[in-house]
């Protein structure tokens, strides 16, 4: 069986959506104790790399591009190819292109064969798309998804002309229904006016998944390459897409560690005695 694929989404500016399905893809590895694919398709604007505190990485998006092309992609590869996080040692990420002058030749052949090679790589596999439609990363990965997670946030800019343009009417042009996508808004720590969740699911149509929830550490934790530790050590960090990932892993019948095992004190036991291959 293959893994599920879950594809983020983001709508103009793109606030937030690397972010929220990076967290996705942690709160799934810690949920389910297996490993996760996350995949970086952003093309012209990657940026989890710096979040994660990576200036110059050496495994990119743009270096496996030989073996796209020729369709030689293997999950041995494709592991190699990934960043491990310490911390989160069962989420693998694979960094985003770093070559925006190449994004336009990147084509829908070369998508496909990574995301298939990432299905038989992983239990799970979660895609940051981005948010422009005239790429072939983000329509393979909105074609091929098993669930898709529209990111906006509390502007009516953000979100009324995207969901109306992109998502109803180009959408369909590339076999997606615009009922499949979920949303996601990206509540900031100000308050400065803007729609409410709620508010903004009638506006859109779209059923709710949850929302992503920062606050003013978030940003510093960006901006200082510190995301990973904001996810564990964070009072809202650590929470952050909990609850949206408990629905993904029930949804596509993941199996969920029992409790036991997300205990520090159980893991360390397992390394003690070897069973980690730590």
């Amino acid at each position: 069986m293959t893994a599920p694929l879950i594809a983020f989404i983001g709508t103009t500016p793109n606030i937030g959506t690397t972010a929220a399905a990076y967290a996705a893809a942690c709160r799934i590895a810690e949920q389910t104790g297996g490993e996760v694919g996350f995949l970086c398709l952003n093309l012209k604007s990657a940026k989890i790399h710096r979040y994660l505190g990576s200036d110059a990485p050496a495994h990119t998006l743009d270096a496996i591009r030989p073996e796209l092309k020729s369709r030689s992609l293997t999950p041995r590869m494709l592991r190699r190819a990934c960043w491990p996080f310490p911390d989160e040692p069962g989420v693998h990420a694979l960094f985003g292109n770093l070559l925006r002058d190449q994004a336009e030749y990147f084509t829908p052949e070369e998508a496909e064969h990574l995301l298939e090679t990432a299905a038989r790589t992983f239990s799970a596999v979660v895609a940051d798309a981005g948010c422009c439609w005239d790429n072939a990363a983000t329509i393979s990965t909105a074609r091929r998804a098993d669930s898709r997670i529209l990111c906006t946030t509390g502007a009516l800019s953000h979100f009324q002309e995207d969901c109306s343009r992109w998502i109803r009417q180009v959408s369909p042009l590339f076999g997606v229904d615009p009922s499949r996508y979920e949303l996601l808004p990206i509540q900031t720590p100000w308050r400065t006016g803007g729609y409410k969740m709620k508010e903004i699911g009638k506006e859109t149509g779209l059923p709710l998944i949850g929302s992503f929830k920062t606050n003013e550490a978030f940003y510093d934790s960006l901006d200082h390459g510190r995301y990973g530790h904001w996810l564990k050590k964070d009072a809202a960090g650590a929470q952050a897409m909990s609850g949206p990932a408990e629905t993904l892993v029930k949804r596509h019948g993941l199996r969920q560690r029992p409790a036991v095992e997300s205990q520090p004190w159980y893991r360390r036991l397992r390394a003690h005695r070897g069973e980690l291959g730590v």
